[in-house]
């Protein structure tokens, strides 16, 4: 399930008489089309590297921008943000760079890129209204969409008994009945795992890991399991409060769950830098932003769906607390050490992603 796929839609344009066209200073002030136009002109090729599960997932997202800019030619490839990085860093040792734009979950490698010099300084239209903690103040980076991780459910399958926080879930009533990512292979993952563990203690861990759990890796799996009826529970994944039937996810009030803004930049060395602004500018477009699937912004004058309120307004989403635990390498390890121990080996491709390093490969 892609978590930024929406329908393509124009956006309204910064204050006239402001512009951006060198890559810094004050917000873009072309609109789509003129910014479509100049990229033609420069090429009309954009290639962005994009976090997540399959290769597919962004399926949504590249059909709905090739919708609204039919000829540019996009190229748009998905892995996991852990593996995405380290390509990027080996390009930028070999100089062999190969993405204009990237967008990934692991954001504390947007500040070491910047600490670097490796990112572009530029404010889409709208970058003023992205709220503070979405948005890097020199324009190194913008979050593009807002991202949730809690649990849900099969309304049916669990009737009245349906559990209404991750404490409820070591019940022996639902073993069997669970599925999980792995913690320890996906950073937002084990983030929220380990606010599950400050919260409910390590007995917590340990119960569940009794719990019969089905672990797969990648965050969508529990989704999958879910909506395909092979589990009536999924753990750690993405949702929407508009998920009412045949599938509830829950942000429960007093019990943590997570959320981050998925960040997007456009690397100084890009070669189509004129289609990267394109894309930024239509990402962070207010149409754009309503359209997510999970109906939350990273704007503060997008209007949300009715029972939302902006995803910074819910204290048990831990919003700093995720950029600040991923720039802990040291203690992600620990984290991820540990979860393995409880959890056990993680299957699936062992392989570093399905591109390879070097472009080609």
């Amino acid at each position: 399930m892609s978590v930024l796929g929406a329908a393509a839609t124009p956006a309204a344009a910064a204050p006239a008489g402001r512009s951006s066209r060198s890559g810094s200073g004050a917000e873009e002030t072309r609109t789509l089309d003129e910014l479509y136009r100049a990229a033609l002109a420069d090429g009309g090729k954009l290639v962005i590297y994009a976090g997540g599960d399959t290769p597919t997932q962004q399926d949504a997202t590249k059909t709905a921008f090739k919708k609204r800019f039919p000829a540019i030619d996009l190229t748009l490839i998905v892995d996991y943000s852990k593996y995405h990085d380290v390509r990027v860093d080996n390009q930028f040792a070999t100089g062999t760079l190969v993405p204009d734009v990237v967008q990934l979950q692991t954001v504390q490698d947007f500040t070491r890129w910047k600490e670097q010099g490796r990112l572009l300084p530029y404010r889409p239209a709208g970058f003023s209204k992205v709220h503070d903690g979405f948005k890097d103040p020199q324009g190194a980076w913008v979050a593009i969409a807002a991202v949730g991780f809690s649990f849900l459910y099969d309304v049916a399958a669990v009737g009245a008994d349906a559990p209404k926080s991750p404490l409820e879930l070591i019940d022996p009533k639902w073993k069997g009945k669970i599925a999980s990512p792995f913690p320890h292979d996906d950073d937002a993952v084990l983030y929220l795992y380990s606010l599950y563990v400050q919260r409910y203690g390590w007995e917590w861990a340990a119960a569940l890991a009794g719990q019969d759990v089905r672990f797969a890796r990648g965050a969508d799996s529990p989704i999958g399991a879910v909506f395909g009826g092979e589990k009536q529970i999924g753990l750690a994944t993405a949702g929407t409060l508009a998920w009412t039937s045949p599938v509830k996810w829950v942000v429960p009030d007093g019990h943590p769950f997570m959320a981050w803004g998925q960040r997007a930049a456009i690397l100084k060395q890009a070669r189509n830098r004129t289609a990267a602004k394109l894309y930024l500018n239509w990402q962070l477009s207010d149409a754009q932003q309503r359209a997510s699937f999970n109906g939350w912004s990273v704007r503060t004058d997008t209007t949300l769906p009715a029972g939302l309120k902006p995803i910074w307004e819910y204290p048990n989403a831990h919003l700093d607390g995720f950029p600040a635990f991923m720039a802990d390498r040291a203690a992600v390890e620990r984290w991820k050490q540990t979860f393995a121990l409880y959890f056990g080996e993680v299957k699936g491709d062992p392989t570093p992603g399905w591109l390879g390093l070097h472009p080609g490969a």
